[in-house]
């Protein structure tokens, strides 16, 4: 059984770039949001080098490569992915804005192939100077499949059997090269030492991949690996591969209960627990004191369009709810007597309507999708964080702040320097690589390990 160091260990920090105005569903509506941000290297920029001011860990952007085709009443009013940057395009420019922070990005092994993943992030990798990270994920978005020529994607325990195979390919491509292959002597005429390049040959299920990676080992040996599944089948992959995993427990008691999981699984892999870090999903809004910060929240939530309201509500209820009066409660009899496929979404909103008996626009505005963002000052915020990480519950945080860049700058200014004073939080950079900032061993070469 995996047990839990008790130490004081230091806080690890990423930040989560979904959309560029911030996670909240009205962040873009907020007057501190910058009008073009979502197109705008300069912008991204600004705020990356914001986050390496922090001594963040990492600096992450969320991805699907599909935009929304229907509900565009709703969509039209929180642009949820509807117009974003590619992802590796915008690191690399991220990669030339910074120094140090690390870079990663999603990428899905349902709609690329292996050789282009493993040249695009060890081009990263280099280009960064050894600071890349790739985040496999599988898709589940419905409005992926179509832009691929598929009808629908393939059922949840095949995505991720293919996924297996895809990342065990990326990572055999890494090592094309050996470390010390490219000797580059003039003297003998020699560029490199075909003794120490190695072709892949892969003939699998999903993939035949038969030739070699046309680029040297990278800075980090390979770019980290993160992975954010959560079912079971999702939990084996990660104990398999993942050196960072996004957690998305919204309680103490269940991001341990992940924790001691997750990283009880590793050793039927031959790993370490120190080889993954677990960072938990938090939101903060930072204020002077308690109730000013839940007011600045009340204020962002104010702002969510009825539309907009009712439809994501509509959703995790399972039910239409967009002829509903806003001013008044849910008649009971519209309310689904038990949930088809988010349990805990559902019983949130149920437990709401049962304690206080919102109207549709109290309970939408109250309502945060098993997401409770953190309402307090900076002391407090800090308090939080080292409870989680002393009980065992996680190794650091992934960041969410509802609007961007101004819970940015609140955060750096003010929880980083508590951290600091307290001993947990870095004060400068380690090392220049990700795997250095985050304590992870650079891999050895497999055919030079062999």
């Amino acid at each position: 059984m995996f047990a839990v160091t008790t130490q004081r260990k230091p806080i690890k920090l990423a930040l989560l770039m979904q959309e560029a105005s911030g996670i909240h569903l009205a962040s873009w509506m907020h007057p501190g949001a910058v009008r073009g941000a979502a197109n705008s290297i300069e912008y991204y920029t600004k705020v990356a080098r914001t986050a390496e001011r922090g001594l963040f860990d990492l600096f992450f952007v969320a991805d699907t490569p599909a935009a929304r085709t229907r509900n565009l009443e709703a969509w039209s009013r929180y642009p949820l992915f509807m117009n974003t940057l590619e992802p590796l395009t915008l690191l690399s420019c991220l990669a030339a804005g910074t120094s140090r922070i690390g870079l990663g990005g999603t990428a899905s092994t349902s709609t690329s192939e292996p050789y282009n993943i493993a040249r695009q992030f060890g081009t990263l990798d280099h280009i960064s100077n050894g600071r890349a990270a790739w985040n496999v994920v599988t898709s589940a978005n419905a409005y992926v499949a179509p832009n691929f020529g598929q009808d629908a994607l393939p059922p949840h325990a095949e995505r991720y059997e293919r996924a297996s195979e895809f990342v065990d390919i990326v990572r055999a491509l890494w090592d094309t090269y050996e470390d010390d292959a490219l000797l580059e002597d003039r003297a003998s005429g020699l560029y490199f030492d075909p003794a120490r390049f190695h072709p892949l040959d892969h003939r699998g299920k999903h993939f035949s991949v038969r030739g070699a990676l046309n680029l040297a080992r990278s800075p980090q040996g390979q770019p980290v690996i993160i992975q954010a599944g959560a079912s079971d089948i999702g939990r084996d992959f990660a104990a398999r591969v993942a050196e960072v995993v996004f957690g998305t427990a919204s309680d103490l008691d269940e991001a341990k209960s992940f924790y001691e999981d997750l990283k009880g699984r590793m050793a039927k892999y031959g790993r370490h627990p120190d080889e993954m870090k677990i960072l938990c999903g938090r939101g903060v809004m930072l204020g002077a004191t308690g109730a000013e910060a839940a007011a600045k929240f009340e204020a962002l939530q104010a702002l969510v369009h009825p539309t907009v309201g009712k439809f994501f509500l509509g959703n995790d209820l399972e039910v239409d709810l967009s002829d509903l009066a806003l001013d008044e409660p849910i008649p009971p009899e519209r309310i689904p007597a038990s949930a088809q496929f988010h349990a805990a979404y559902f019983a949130q909103i149920v437990d709401l309507i049962r304690k206080e008996n919102p109207t549709l626009r109290q309970l939408y505005q109250r309502y945060e999708r098993g997401r409770a963002t953190f309402k307090g000052t900076a002391k407090e915020m800090v308090d939080d964080m080292e409870a989680w990480m002393d009980a065992g519950a996680a190794d650091g945080f992934m960041m969410t702040f509802n609007q961007l860049p101004g819970d940015l700058d609140d955060f750096v200014d003010q929880v980083i320097p508590e951290m600091q004073r307290r001993g947990r939080y870095r004060t400068s950079y380690e090392g220049t690589t990700l795997r250095e900032h985050l304590g992870l061993a650079r891999p050895a070469n497999r055919y030079t390990r062999a």
